[in-house]
């Protein structure tokens, strides 16, 4: 690294003279990462925490969502997920994990994948199905919903 220095700096002031922004190309030779771990919201007001992503990228947390069909009290629930290694070298890893609701017979996958924003934000788009207990096979066709969602990090306080 120590050699391409000298080559960074005359790149960085030759593209700054013509133009280019230089945070542009920083961020395109040198990606920001996306961090899972952490505390997120969604465009709904749901939120989730998620621990540490370990080494084989599997991960465990917790979320309350704000929006729910059934009647019954909404409770925190615990979620278990696995990032994809590879893409985390690219900075922007595309994950998955499950939600086992708590308060209601049914189960949630999400899917998506995390990026970070020309501001430097990071943002996770996932799509989402869930399953909720059909009383029997003729109502199986009303029993997976699906969805999308945007998750922003919550600053910690």
């Amino acid at each position: 690294m120590v050699q391409a220095t000298p080559f960074l700096l005359v790149l960085f002031l030759a593209l700054g003279a013509h133009g280019v922004s230089v945070k542009k190309v920083h961020a395109e030779l040198f990606p920001l990462q996306c961090i899972l771990t952490g505390t997120w919201a969604n465009d709904l007001g749901s939120n989730m925490t998620i621990g540490t992503v370990k080494a084989n990228g599997d991960f465990t947390g917790t979320y309350n969502t704000s929006v729910s069909a059934t009647r019954e009290k909404i409770k925190e629930s615990p979620l278990l997920g696995s990032q994809h290694l590879p893409n985390m070298l690219k900075g922007q890893p595309t994950f998955g994990f499950t939600v086992h609701w708590n308060f209601s017979d049914s189960i949630a996958v999400f899917t998506g994948q995390c990026f970070v924003d020309d501001d430097g934000n990071e943002v996770l788009k996932t799509m989402w199905l869930l399953r909720t207990r059909a009383d029997n096979l003729k109502n199986d066709w009303k029993a997976t919903w699906v969805g999308y969602n945007t998750f922003t990090r919550l600053k910690e306080q």
